[in-house]
């Protein structure tokens, strides 16, 4: 049975396999819709070369471009801000979210329609062999009103879901703000600390410079051997390789920057001087912060506002199980061409709507809407969680980075003294290359803890800003600060 079977469908087979080969691979605008082989690359349309698109023009704002080379950190967050797509689509997203909501509310109102109507009708009638045919057209304006005069819930429960979900859309689109602020400004602090770690770098890149002078020199007086002119050396490339590394660091966080701001990254744009720190700790307290950021978080405002229309829309499916009151009416003047005048007619209904079977679909609309209440509210719940151990590591990751930078200043200090007091030694003959090398590698690593520590800070106090919720469009944090020394031992 199974031979005899597989013996008819073979013509069907060939048949189907013949017009598969004679129709092919559509072309798209000329070319192959696809490729010859799976290791042969498309050929795209010449229209569709992405070589020939036009390059896009560098949004930079007109107020901005004549200081394109002294640019602050709020015109930097300025351009970020004007041109992130995140920041377009979020308050687009508001917008359809207002005008949805305005859409509900006209809920309220009546609607009225109007419009034109007209008829024809032909007769024809055989009366004792005569055909007797008649036309007759009739019509004229109408006007239909309808208005929902009571109900039991639904109508208040969408409106009230609508107006929720424009306050959550409106909540997003403030923490997107601040989200956009963050990425840029740790941009920001890691060019400028590159921008800090290189000049220390070429500090040292001196100073190992003149010690190598000083060590061929001596060298020269039979005071140095060989071993101590390459132990300088040695040092002198280490601190040029490093300075090197870094340098490239700062073309890559000064490229990773302009991204940030929606700018080619090869824009040619530098920063102004950034002021000097004033690192210091949060005076306010932990629990203080979480308090403040359970307040204050955009998103989760935005999670409270979604729970709620997720309640009003239970409200809403509930009303629609429920019966509601609606008036209803209709007339115009109607015109036949048989009559001399028109007619006036009108209607006017005021009727009660019981909702009384629809397959258990509304019932099950009611479970539906309940179901997503309460996954809503335990949404909610666990973002408030998750902003509590934002805010508590956050609060604890600046007070680490505050105590690392007095730390990095005792360091400093005593990297500085020790290279000196090297120095000294070598230049009067009784001290080693070596001694002096490690010191001066010692102070090198002492200078870029000192630089990384204090952006490592600034950086933390901007996070700490953000998961409150409380870092603002210009980028400025508005926690207060302490600087005084015996907070830091806590």
């Amino acid at each position: 049975m199974m031979r005899i079977r597989s013996r008819r469908l073979l013509p069907h087979t060939i048949a189907a396999g013949l017009l598969l080969g004679c129709v092919g691979t559509p072309n798209v605008n000329g070319v192959a819709g696809t490729s010859a082989a799976p290791n042969a690359a498309w050929t795209p349309p010449a229209k569709h070369d992405s070589a020939a698109a036009p390059a896009a023009p560098i949004a930079v704002p007109a107020d901005l471009r004549e200081r394109l080379q002294e640019l602050t950190l709020n015109d930097i967050v300025d351009i970020a801000l004007r041109n992130n797509p995140a920041t377009q689509i979020s308050w687009q997203n508001a917008r359809a979210a207002a005008a949805a909501y305005g859409s509900t509310k006209g809920q309220y109102f009546p609607t009225l329609d109007l419009g034109v109507n007209g008829n024809r009708v032909h007769t024809s009638m055989d009366s004792a062999g005569v055909t007797v045919t008649t036309d007759q057209y009739t019509g004229g304006p109408t006007a239909t009103l309808t208005w929902l005069i009571f109900d039991v819930g639904g109508r208040s429960g969408s409106i009230t879901a609508a107006r929720d979900a424009l306050l959550a859309a409106d909540w997003t689109h403030n923490r997107l703000l601040q989200d956009v602020v963050l990425q840029v400004q740790t941009a920001y602090f890691d060019y400028v600390a590159n921008r800090a770690l290189r000049d220390a770098q070429q500090l040292t890149l001196r100073e190992a410079q003149t010690n190598l002078d000083v060590t061929n020199e001596r060298h020269r007086q039979g005071l140095a051997t060989i071993a101590d002119v390459l132990q300088a050396k040695t040092q002198a490339s280490q601190a040029q390789l490093a300075l090197e590394t870094t340098e490239g660091a700062i073309q890559i966080t000064r490229g990773a920057l302009a991204s940030a701001m929606g700018l080619p990254a090869n824009l040619p744009y530098d920063i102004a001087a950034f002021p000097p720190l004033q690192v210091g700790v949060v005076t306010d307290s932990v629990d203080t912060l979480i308090a403040h950021a359970i307040r204050s978080r955009p998103d989760l405002a935005a999670s409270r506002a979604e729970a709620e229309a997720a309640a009003a829309r239970v409200t809403q499916a509930r009303g629609a199980m429920l019966p509601s009151l609606l008036l209803a009416g209709s007339g115009g003047p109607s015109y036949v061409n048989t009559l001399a005048g028109p007619n006036t007619n009108y209607t006017i209904t005021l009727g009660l709507k019981v909702p009384f079977f629809a397959g258990f679909s509304r019932q099950y609309d009611l479970r539906q809407a309940e179901a997503q209440e309460r996954g809503a509210a335990a949404q909610s719940e666990q973002l408030r969680q998750l902003v509590v151990l934002q805010v508590f590591t956050s609060y604890y990751a600046l007070q680490t980075a505050a105590r690392r930078v007095r730390t990095a200043d005792d360091l400093l200090a005593s990297a500085t003294q020790s290279e000196q007091v090297a120095l000294g030694r070598y230049k009067a003959g009784v001290g080693s290359i070596l001694d002096l090398l490690t010191a001066q590698s010692a102070l090198a690593d002492a200078r870029a803890q000192w630089i990384e520590t204090r952006w490592v800070w600034r950086t933390a106090l901007s996070q700490l800003a953000h998961d409150i919720g409380v870092l603002d469009v210009h980028g400025e944090s508005p926690l207060r600060v302490t600087t005084d020394t015996s907070v830091f031992h806590r």
